[in-house]
């Protein structure tokens, strides 16, 4: 099990680093971010991450109105976003509708100060490590992410505790409002979306629950996602975390329109935060809109901006990796956390912290209070489950699975696959691996399959098939994902055995290949003791497999559902 991993040294510190570009961060032309607190405001070390939510019931069951009503609106998550939807074009979704409906509902989003993120990876992550350092200051914070993992309301954060919103209180707003909502989607044609009318739901959250900053992530994009309603006097500053090509041919089918579509976000007069390594006619997109709008740019690859991943330990039965984060800018944003303990695993993982870093001497530069003791615990706290997250021995037993250890990560482009091999790499070293792997059908399924197979080559690769956001026709059948997988697997060179279709008679083929099959129509739980069995024939006897499943959030999410019954 885990922990009996040594520590693993990481034999070259990693830095970030960029060749120098000129700062824009002239203070005096911003104006001061302000906050009307007491002289004594109360320190609250909450764990933001959901990771040990209590047992959640169904969001039918809980909120039956509600989700009927939004059931019944399109939803793009389910049946895939339009070609160039999330372009500045014709083609693009309509953010005049969704201005309307928020008029209609007196325009919650005006309430308070936003913090707007948007970008192919790392958004959710960024936006979990901003809110927790902002609730160990004290302050009352809403955050809306998506997706979600168990139940919608998960994409709705609210308060010092970071808990999800109540089930009682979203669906009272909703009947509260629901004749407005009605006249919107009359107006409109019905073609407001279910994640239209749920961002205005999330903003009315805010504002009723009179939150002194929100934390918003972008859907699709930027420029015509439907969170990008926030004007210049409502935005503290956007955040624009890495470009990659997910999406593509709804963002204009490169990554050049994807970041023209991502720097959407990015209003007149207020900074943005770049992440990064960008390429750098990707990053010339995005400073050029920024220099059009005079918007200061704050890059976390700036040539004072060092971090390093010094180790990976484990505490109470889960890695965590120990880092350096030093910063030293104009303007006084500096900081230096040695030894950082993060939660969240992976070097990719290490940016997102400098990125919440870069943002939170943001805020303390336009006025607001934000400690280094803030920021050091913000960080440190927060872990969000079903990303890089390594099940405990009570967790993994409760699903049947005892003598492997189990991780549950919901990677499912290239860059992620990436940082996935990289902590499976140095965290569980030579022991058996085997990959559970299910994808919707829009990704980038060779890119993904080579890059886990170029790291830690896995002793057993299980494909299925999962249902994206309530139904399967964005899920590319389990057979078409072994084709592709049997593809990579060639062109990386490694010689598989193909066992087909898993059978209720299984029998553990006599081979030292890895063994690659297809698990259709399973449960996860029956997957997961099939993957278990492959590969308790391949170690040692004292030496415990690793099962990761992979591949999709939903994939995940259908695991986690099992721990919380």
């Amino acid at each position: 099990m885990l922990n009996t991993f040594a520590l693993h040294q990481i034999s070259k510190p990693f830095s970030l680093s960029s060749p120098p570009v000129p700062m824009l961060y002239p203070p005096h032309l911003l104006p001061p971010f302000s906050l009307h607190f007491g002289a004594n405001v109360t320190k609250y070390r909450a764990l933001f991450a959901q990771l040990r939510l209590p047992r959640l019931c169904s969001a039918m069951a809980e909120m039956p109105e509600l989700m009927d009503y939004l059931e019944r609106l399109k939803n793009y998550e389910r049946i895939g976003v339009p070609r160039g939807a999330g372009t500045e074009s014709d083609d693009g979704f309509d953010l005049g509708r969704m201005r309307r409906l928020l008029g209609r509902l007196g325009d919650p989003h005006a309430h308070f100060k936003s913090i707007h993120i948007a970008g192919t990876k790392g958004k959710g992550s960024v936006a979990a490590f901003i809110s927790n350092i902002l609730r160990n200051e004290g302050y009352k914070v809403g955050t809306y992410t998506s997706p979600h993992m168990l139940t919608i309301r998960e994409r709705v954060s609210i308060g010092r505790e970071g808990e999800p919103v109540s089930a009682n209180l979203l669906n009272n707003l909703f009947l509260q409002v629901k004749g407005k909502i009605d006249e919107s989607v009359a107006s409109e044609n019905g073609a407001l979306s279910h994640f239209e009318v749920f961002t205005a739901l999330a903003f009315l959250v805010f504002s009723h629950e009179t939150v002194d900053v929100a934390v918003v992530e972008a859907g699709l994009g930027g420029a015509r996602d439907a969170t990008n309603v926030i004007r210049s006097s409502e935005l503290a500053f956007s955040i624009i975390t890495s470009i990659g090509k997910e999406h593509l041919e709804a963002l204009g089918g490169s990554l050049q329109s994807i970041a023209m579509a991502k720097s959407g976000i990015i209003k007149e007069g207020r900074p943005v935060v770049i992440g990064g390594p960008l390429e750098p006619d990707i990053e010339r997109i995005i400073r050029e809109k920024a220099q059009l709008l005079d918007s200061p740019v704050l890059s976390a690859c700036h040539p004072g901006v060092s971090c390093s991943l010094k180790q990976y330990q484990v505490d109470y039965e889960r890695p965590v990796q120990i880092c350096d984060i030093g910063i030293e800018m104009h303007n006084n944003m500096e900081i230096n956390l040695q030894g950082l303990k993060l939660q969240m695993l992976g070097i990719h993982q290490l940016r997102n912290a400098v990125m919440a870093t870069c943002a939170a001497l943001c805020l303390r530069n336009q006025g607001l209070i934000v400690s280094n003791e803030s920021i050091r615990a913000g960080l440190e706290q927060t872990c969000l489950q079903g990303r890089m997250q390594f099940l405990t021995k009570r967790e993994a037993s409760s699903i049947g699975a005892d003598n492997i250890s189990l991780l549950i990560d919901g990677a499912h482009t290239e860059a992620s696959a990436k940082g996935l091999s990289e902590v499976i790499e140095a965290v569980h070293q030579d022991h058996p691996l085997a990959l559970v792997v299910a994808m919707a059908s829009d990704k980038d399924h060779f890119s993904f399959a080579k890059q886990l197979l170029s790291g830690r080559k896995p002793d057993v690769v299980l494909l299925t098939e999962v249902t994206v956001a309530g139904g399967k026709s964005r899920s590319i059948s389990a057979l078409d994902l072994k084709d592709i997988w049997m593809k990579a697997a060639q062109d990386v060179g490694i010689d598989i055995f193909d066992l087909d279709v898993i059978s209720p008679e299984l029998e553990v083929p006599n081979t030292s290949r890895p063994v690659f099959a297809v698990c259709s129509n399973t449960p996860i739980r029956n997957i997961i003791a099939v993957a278990s069995k492959l590969i308790q024939t391949r170690g040692k006897r004292d030496e415990s497999g690793l099962v990761c499943v992979t591949g999709s959030l939903h994939l995940v999410s259908s695991l986690l559902s099992i721990l919380h019954l």
